[in-house]
């Protein structure tokens, strides 16, 4: 999809469903150090904030928040006679397309905003957002597992799981998956190190797993809610000061089963560097449902409605690992950050590979 094209499918979503949002079609060259990017973004600012046409570039100040695994994330700092205003501009990563539904996502912003999850979306470009600027730090994925703060993400992600967000509501899960594994089945590398290493995947192995998986978590009925689909520590901002947490950045929100959002969730408690002694005990699983399904009575919920919430939740980290692993793949082959993606395919299937006979269990004993 070419940036015009996008943005004018950004366009007529804003359109229907935000239509005070601003849009432009410029582009910004992600590669391009602060100090080359800085007048681009002045351009991009006048562009679609007509407000700021007379200002200097010297009233405009931008520093770098974070660089991700998809997204660059800019503070940009603009100097008005009333006072400094402060936004995000989020770039998405080059070739991101090919991972992220874009339209899906704009779709749900709104939505999510109205519910007060995120920043507000201020306006589109040809390759990024410019939202509000949300004064708050990430958390590490050694925080996520502090009582206070699993408990509080617990409630967070129980109100994220309410937001009715128009459009299809059917679980997108295994469409996703399928569409990483059509794409990942098929790669070339011109490095014949990767290559060699990639041709050492089993793709008929995979596509087996998948569906197995896939018949067995259909069979635990678990409820289909609006999804995050990516809770991992970097999307949750904490400001100490208001004792505030926040959710962000839902490119790969769809309905989905709650299971796999959890799942996923404790999953990431191993961080990029996949470190699975992080991942929670089932005492450290307790204590996050216990929140998540009774926010106000935790201490309420039953023997019976943990046990099923553990089943459930466990299964689909399954899926978590088969999910990302192959996004990895995809990665490994477009994006230009600097990132072992191939790896981080293998080390997501072997530890699905160590996890399963556990999760399948579980999920089988429960069904029997």
């Amino acid at each position: 999809m070419g940036a015009g094209e996008e943005i004018w499918n950004a366009s007529k979503l804003l359109e229907s469903h935000c239509p005070d949002t601003p849009s432009s079609s410029i582009t910004i060259d992600h590669s391009l150090p602060i100090s080359e990017m800085k007048p681009h973004i002045v351009e991009l600012c006048k562009d679609l904030f007509k407000k700021w046409s007379d200002l200097d570039e010297s009233d405009f100040y931008l520093e770098t928040v974070s660089g991700g695994l998809t997204n660059l994330l800019l503070k940009l700092t603009v100097k008005e006679s009333g006072g400094d205003v402060i936004m995000t501009i989020r770039l998405y990563g080059p070739n991101t397309e090919y991972v992220i539904n874009r339209e899906r996502e704009l779709l749900a912003i709104p939505y999510l905003s109205d519910a007060g999850f995120g920043a507000k979306l201020l306006g589109v470009f040809g390759n990024g957002m410019v939202q509000s600027f949300i004064n708050a730090r990430t958390l590490t994925p050694e925080e996520m597992r502090k009582p206070n703060l699993a408990a509080a993400i617990a409630k967070q992600v129980r109100k994220f799981h309410e937001v009715e967000i128009p459009g299809c509501k059917e679980p997108q899960l295994w469409n996703d998956i399928l569409k990483f594994f059509d794409r990942a089945s098929s790669l070339r590398f011109d490095d014949d190190v990767k290559q060699r290493k990639y041709d050492t995947i089993s793709f008929e192995e995979v596509k087996k797993e998948l569906a197995d998986l896939k018949d067995t978590t259909d069979r635990l009925n678990a409820p289909v809610v609006y999804s995050h689909n990516d809770l991992l520590s970097g999307n949750f901002m904490l400001n100490e000061d208001e004792g505030k947490l926040y959710l962000i950045d839902f490119e790969y929100g769809s309905y989905n089963y709650r299971g796999f959002d959890i799942g996923n969730h404790f999953n990431e408690y191993a961080g990029f560097e996949c470190d699975y002694t992080m991942f929670p005990t089932k005492e450290e699983q307790y204590h996050f449902f216990r929140h998540y399904l009774k926010p106000d009575n935790p201490n309420e919920v039953s023997d019976a409605e943990l046990e099923a919430l553990y089943v459930e939740t466990n299964a689909y980290t399954l899926a978590s690992h088969l999910c990302w692993g192959l996004w990895g793949l995809v990665q490994a082959k477009v994006s230009p950050i600097d990132f072992d993606y191939l790896e981080y395919f293998f080390l997501r299937y072997n530890e699905y590979k160590k996890q399963k006979d556990r999760c399948v269990s579980l999920a089988r004993s429960s069904l029997s």
